[in-house]
């Protein structure tokens, strides 16, 4: 593929009996819809292209949760392979920075860190290896596209909040298709933005990107060649984009749309591609712990992974990998000493916590009617006064309906749990068993045949 030189510079008992030789394996073996995988994945097979899906902040509990919430096993369920240890360098609870440092570029490194490792020095990402080899680049997300995951495969800061810095380093990497938000970290303060002095989306421009800001603009994107140096830069909000359940308000495009188009752009090149798409906002849900947000954002998650797979399906000779960084909120399946769960039951709240929160008055006195307009609960008198008094109403209310749907949490921070790890496609058996974060890139980039070495 021609790639035009960079212009810009560098400034869980679910999951035990998973394992190598726990279940039977083949070159090709047909799903028999009972949760078999349909492509065991033999490591002879040929590997063009690798679609990461990174789920933040999603384990087990999360997909037990969403497998209720939607009545069916989940599209991935079937592709189950094994687990991955998230610890970073420094704590054994890692944040996205450095799970996603190691999750790019098979190097641990301290929380709050990107690229780099925790000497300072700037480890090879699996992004940068596949564009050395001449193939196709990409990155999709619901947060801005500086967050710290998608940093993590373009970038190398001291701090994921350098965000200013980590657009301009992303524009200089040649990532040739990225789409989420973050509009407000490529524009100078002068309009607006984070950068001091320089316009990146005119410079952008200049260099062979074409700028496009909403679902309509997006979808018209079918003419933009790889081939021939032509990229894609998609920023459909200033900050991050809508949770899910609001952005049939907005103009913005879903995750599995953006996530179609990336790979019908990507995949004209004829060296193959690496995409990674991250299903930011179920971190968020978790960090507020709201069972509402998680789980309708991992249902917009599914569809991006059914759009990865079908493409797979058809072409034969792409590796497709579902793995969360870490976990969040430590969601419980169960909750308040009941034997049940009921998670469907959130499929009629029509808003997040935070959005109720917003909508209450000063005094609080509005409590019932902004709850009981977008929940399908009825509040006690108790149920009430808990949330007027309380310090934080968004987590008041997330814990009413999290009560209510039976789903628990333990933190409003990281858990350190092991997260499961699915794949298909050609060597997708290469996943088996309890590895590594670290151990994720290796095996991508095995597969690839690119080389991972330290930059």
């Amino acid at each position: 593929m021609f790639k035009k030189l960079g212009v810009f510079t560098m400034s869980a008992s679910l999951i035990l009996g998973v394992g190598a030789g726990c279940v039977p394996q083949s070159d090709a073996q047909e799903g028999d819809g009972k949760g078999k995988p349909d492509h065991a994945g033999s490591s002879q097979e040929k590997v063009e292209n690798v679609i990461y899906m990174i789920p933040d902040g999603f384990n087990t509990d999360y997909a037990t949760s969403y497998r209720w919430y939607k009545g069916e096993d989940a599209v991935w369920d079937k592709h189950l392979k094994g687990l991955h240890k998230t610890y970073s360098d420094d704590s054994r609870v890692t944040d996205s920075a450095a799970a996603g440092t190691a999750m790019a570029t098979s190097v641990k490194t301290n929380n709050g860190t990107v690229g780099l490792d925790d000497d300072g020095n700037q480890v090879k990402t699996i992004l940068e290896a596949s564009e050395e080899k001449g193939k196709a680049t990409g990155l999709v997300a619901t947060s801005t596209i500086t967050h710290a995951t998608p940093a993590a495969f373009a970038s190398h800061v001291e701090s994921r909040d350098n965000q200013p810095e980590i657009a301009k380093q992303m524009l200089d990497n040649d990532v040739d298709v990225m789409l989420g938000g973050g509009k407000g970290f490529f524009l100078p303060v002068s309009e607006g933005g984070e950068q001091q002095d320089e316009n990146l989306l005119e410079q952008a421009e200049e260099a062979g990107y074409t700028n496009v800001e909403s679902r309509d603009d997006l979808m018209e994107t079918d003419d933009i060649d790889v081939e021939e140096g032509e990229k894609l830069l998609g920023l459909f909000a200033d900050g991050p984009l809508k949770p899910e359940m609001e952005r049939e308000n907005t103009e913005q495009p879903s995750l599995s749309e953006m996530t179609e188009r990336s790979i019908d752009i990507l995949g004209k090149d004829k060296d193959g591609f690496f995409l990674m798409v991250e299903g930011s906002q179920i971190d968020w849900a978790g960090h507020d712990n709201d069972p509402t947000w998680a789980l309708k954002d991992t249902a917009a998650f599914e569809q991006a992974v059914e759009k990865a797979i079908e493409f797979a399906e058809e072409d034969g000779n792409t590796l497709v990998v579902i793995a969360g960084d870490h976990e969040t909120g430590g969601m419980t399946v169960g909750s308040n000493g009941e034997y049940d769960t009921k998670p469907e039951l959130v499929k009629d709240v029509t808003a997040t916590g935070a959005f109720m929160a917003e909508e209450l008055n000063e005094n609080r006195s509005n409590v019932e009617q902004v709850v009981e307009s977008h929940t399908p609960f009825d509040l006690s008198e108790e149920d009430v006064q808990k949330i007027r008094e309380s310090e934080d109403p968004k987590l008041a209310i997330n814990q009413f309906v999290s009560d209510k749907a039976l789903v628990g949490w333990t933190s409003t921070g990281h858990t350190g749990v092991d997260i499961p790890v699915y794949a298909y496609g050609p060597q997708s058996n290469s996943f088996n068993g309890l590895i590594d974060n670290t151990d994720l890139p290796k095996i991508m980039a095995e597969a690839l045949k690119v080389d991972l070495e330290d930059k």
